[in-house]
């Protein structure tokens, strides 16, 4: 229908007017609007991060991880490791500490960002080497077993981060967590210079992931996803490419961890909920479209929209005197996105932003372009007109 065009921009358009004005009616503060614009802006864009990981896995590939939490805990741990200076006992205990030593580039400001890049590679290197252990053994798992593995494992890894009191510092979190650039400005303003550098990630990832998917490993992930049969009679190894898969998207999941532990300078595994690490994930791929990096990024702006918008109505119920309503606001937030996500899949369920239909190079060499949804499916020349459609699928994806 030509409407459902306009569902996509109607949904950002509500949403930012939703989210610029509560605010603004309530506070005359311009400065205080634009700082709470920005830091809402710097949390879509992780979120963005981690939705794009998750969309390596359920989107291009089929694997239904239920255990992003897992991946963006390690992540958001292993920078703050690397990044803080050595523990300072009894009041910290952690592993790691090798911030101070990092800077050995005696020019350039290094202490201002190499320390960072460590950690930030860190983090990817280590969530990848998770996924890569944990892929032995669960991979080969049927999708609902498959589900539920990767929830035990990341409360298990939970509840190792609180127990092990010398790991990661227990419950008592890890606090003081150095920023990257943060001296070049006054504090007040580094929120602006941080906006910035998750900005510049999400647009490498998002620009690694469009050049992986339009390639040949892409379409492999793709034919996966849709029959694994047929992928394994084409030759392609099928355990083999999910395994990469599912690295490649927790070593992104572990980046946006990194960006997290940065941005809130303290790390907690009270912060690392199963509703806040993976149930907000899915719902924002969920709601921009699986299969579509672009949709990842548009649902982790409406997703956490609404989580944040909701929230602000508190302050609102407050000065009407609704304290029925008030006292309650967190638990109808949590009721909200759940309701967003059942709207979507009633009325849209491909998502605010589908997956684009992909062309493979050797249909565009020949000038071949896909039918219009609707039209009737092509037969090769020398086909009768009452021979039935070609229904093989995923043929031209992978010939390469």
């Amino acid at each position: 229908m030509k409407a459902d065009r306009f569902i996509t921009p109607a949904a950002w358009v509500l949403m930012t007017v939703a989210i610029v004005t509560l605010p603004a009616a309530r506070s005359q503060d311009l400065g205080g609007v634009i700082s709470f614009l920005t830091g809402f802006a710097i949390l879509v864009a992780i979120f963005a991060i981690l939705a794009m990981g998750l969309n390596v896995h359920w989107g291009y590939t089929g694997i239904l991880n239920f255990g992003v939490v897992a991946f963006f805990m390690v992540g958001a741990y292993t920078a703050a490791i690397i990044t803080k200076g050595p523990a300072t006992p009894p009041y910290e205990r952690y592993v790691g500490g090798f911030g101070e030593y990092l800077d050995f580039i005696p020019f350039l400001d290094s202490e201002q960002w190499l320390p960072f890049l460590f950690g930030t590679a860190g983090a990817a290197i280590v969530a990848g080497a998770l996924a890569f252990v944990l892929s032995i053994p669960t991979l080969r798992l049927r999708a609902d077993y498959l589900a539920i593995a990767t929830i035990g494992i990341a409360e298990l890894l939970r509840r190792i981060a609180i127990e092990e009191r010398g790991l990661v510092n227990s419950d008592r979190a890890m606090i003081g967590i150095p920023a990257p650039l943060e001296d070049l400005v006054n504090p007040p303003e580094y929120k602006f210079i941080f906006f910035g550098v998750v900005v510049g990630l999400v647009i490498f990832i998002l620009i690694a992931l469009e050049m992986g998917s339009r390639s040949p490993w892409g379409r492999v992930l793709r034919a996966i996803r849709e029959d694994e049969t047929t992928a394994a009679a084409a030759g392609k190894d099928i355990f083999g490419f999910k395994m990469q898969s599912f690295v490649v998207g927790a070593m992104i999941m572990g980046v946006g961890g990194a960006a997290y532990a940065y941005y809130s300078r303290t790390v907690s595994p009270d912060a690392f909920t199963h509703f806040f690490g993976t149930f907000l994930i899915w719902a924002m791929l969920i709601v921009g479209g699986s299969g579509n990096n672009k949709g990842a990024i548009l649902g982790a702006y409406i997703v956490w929209g609404f989580y944040s918008v909701t929230g602000l109505m508190r302050a609102y119920f407050a000065d009407w005197g609704l304290e029925f309503l008030e006292l309650r606001m967190y638990y109808i937030r949590d009721l909200v996105v759940g309701a967003l996500i059942v709207t979507v899949l009633l009325f849209r369920p491909a998502g605010l932003l589908p997956e684009e239909r992909r062309v493979s190079l050797f249909m565009q060499r020949e000038g071949k372009q896909p039918s219009p949804p609707g039209a009737p499916a092509s037969r090769p020349p020398g086909l009768r007109a009452d021979d039935p459609p070609d229904r093989t699928r995923g043929s031209e994806g992978l010939a390469s």
